[in-house]
């Protein structure tokens, strides 16, 4: 399954925002980690200070037999309590005759004993002098301790991370905060200025989308639709692209009309024209008629006024389908009313089975009636042609059915036959004008190769279409037009 394409303002908005993100990220971890540097160098600052200042009064506290890490933090001699030395928090442990005590001042300054379990982690480490190390004690914190010696005795001066660890985690806090928030309005901001720049790019794709819809392959055609003159520009590339496309409609609107307009010229002339060869041809004919009456013609003299009929008629029939698809052309022709499509195939049938012994005929139908909005005589020249087609185009012994049927609303008179079938190629021209099926323009049967052409635009004419299936073996012509219901075929 394919995904679904993003869209322009999709993509850009999520270029943006990983853009900024991943920069915000950058700026938040080096921050983070510059400023936890800083905290840190601080703290042991402040450690080490507090050992130095503290390592005579630490050494004077065991001269005066203070013999573990609380005596030490009590001690007041000198006038120099451990409240000049330490702050609040301050953690000491000390190793003194092997004995390993530890004890801290707790936020009230008091000094607050570490018990045996407390203490034991340590009993087993070893402290560099001198250097900075981190040491966690139970249920009291985590601290920074140096180690110091003082006399026989090493002391170990340590200061809770607390301080550290919640001013790191407060900053990681504010910056996720205000990196979230910033991210939303700027989506937000991103949001809006990508849709309001973009647009003059949607009205042009709704132009172009409108245009699209419309049907410019056959009748007068005019373009309308133009992009609003508050999108184009030639400031911006979308506001020339709307110009551009303005000037493109401009141009094949003027094509169109000019191809309407030559079309109604030509319609015209044919029009015209077959009016005026109706009557020379009429009178070509009348005078061959006459001429052949004569009995003392000879024999070539009667083949070629016999001849010189026959082309008449033919030249006739070809100025008659002309001019009636001009008159089609121009919405005229038509006398509607209701007509039954039931007895009008069967006659059809019947007229074509006269005309064409050589071929079988079949008429299928359930139905009783089947009214249709329409000319009857033109509708019965439809299916005419339809038959008239199957027979000059298949062998003697095609059988050929035709058939009537309702679809829905609509109704459907079909024309099959069992022929050879009409190749791929032809399928695509047949119903054109002058259109041949076997590609020559000579015909035995003295047809004009129109009667596809004007079965097609009558079906049009009626509202309806004209279609063509075929393989080898089967053909079928399918005539669908709007049929009438009851209550409209009594108004």
């Amino acid at each position: 399954m394919t995904s679904r394409p993003w869209s322009l303002q999709t993509r850009l908005t999520t270029v943006v925002i990983s853009i900024v993100s991943a920069l915000l990220i950058v700026v938040a971890v080096l921050t983070g980690a510059m400023l936890n540097s800083v905290l840190e160098d601080q703290l042991t600052t402040r450690v080490s200070e507090s050992s130095r200042r503290a390592q005579p009064w630490i050494d004077a506290a065991i001269q005066n037999e203070a013999n573990d890490a609380s005596a030490v933090l009590t001690f007041d001699g000198k006038s120099s309590g451990p409240g000049k030395f330490l702050q609040p928090g301050t953690l000491l442990i000390l190793y003194l005759d092997s004995e390993l005590t530890g004890a801290y001042l707790d936020a009230d300054n008091d000094v607050q004993a570490l018990s045996a379990d407390q203490i034991a982690p340590l009993a087993g480490t070893e402290f560099p002098v001198g250097k900075p190390t981190d040491v966690t004690v139970a249920d009291v914190g985590t601290y920074r301790i140096v180690a110091f010696p003082v006399g026989d005795a090493v002391a170990l001066i340590g200061l809770p991370r607390a301080d550290v660890d919640r001013t790191i985690g407060l900053m990681l806090i504010t910056i996720s905060v205000l990196t979230l928030g910033g991210l939303i309005l700027l989506a937000l901001a991103i949001g809006v200025t990508i849709r309001t720049s973009l647009r003059p790019l949607r009205a042009v794709a709704a132009t172009a989308g409108r245009v699209a819809k419309q049907q410019l392959d056959q009748g007068e055609v005019a373009i309308t639709d133009r992009v609003a003159p508050e999108h184009v520009d030639n400031h911006s590339e979308i506001g020339q692209v709307g110009k551009a496309l303005n000037s493109m409609l401009d141009h094949v609107d003027a094509s169109l009309r000019a191809r309407a307009a030559n079309e109604e010229k030509m319609r015209q002339f044919v029009a015209d024209a077959s009016h005026e060869l109706r009557t020379p041809l009429a009178s070509i004919r009348g005078y061959s008629e006459l001429s052949l009456r004569d009995p003392s013609n000879s024999e070539n003299t009667t083949a070629a006024l016999e001849r010189i009929q026959a082309q008449s008629l033919r030249m006739t029939r070809l100025v008659e389908d002309l001019l009636l698809l001009a008159r089609l052309d121009e919405g005229q022709e038509l006398v509607l009313s209701p007509v039954d499509l039931i007895p009008l195939t069967i006659e059809s049938l019947a007229d074509a089975q006269a005309a064409g012994s050589e071929h079988t005929g079949e008429w299928s139908s359930e139905l009783d009636e089947l009214v249709v909005l329409g000319d009857a005589g033109r509708l019965h020249q439809v299916v005419t042609n339809l038959l008239a087609n199957a027979r000059t185009h298949t062998p003697a012994g095609t059988h050929i059915v035709l058939s009537v049927e309702r679809d829905g609303n609509d109704a459907l008179v079909r024309v099959h036959d069992n022929g050879p079938g009409i190749a791929p190629d032809i399928q695509q021209t047949l119903f054109e004008r002058f259109a041949r099926a076997d590609r020559s323009r000579a015909r035995n049967t003295g047809g004009t190769g129109l009667g596809l052409a004007i079965a097609q635009a009558i079906a049009i004419a009626h509202q309806g279409t004209l279609s063509v299936e075929s393989v080898p073996g089967s053909t079928t012509f399918t005539l669908r037009l709007p049929a009438l219901t009851a209550g409209a075929q009594g108004q």
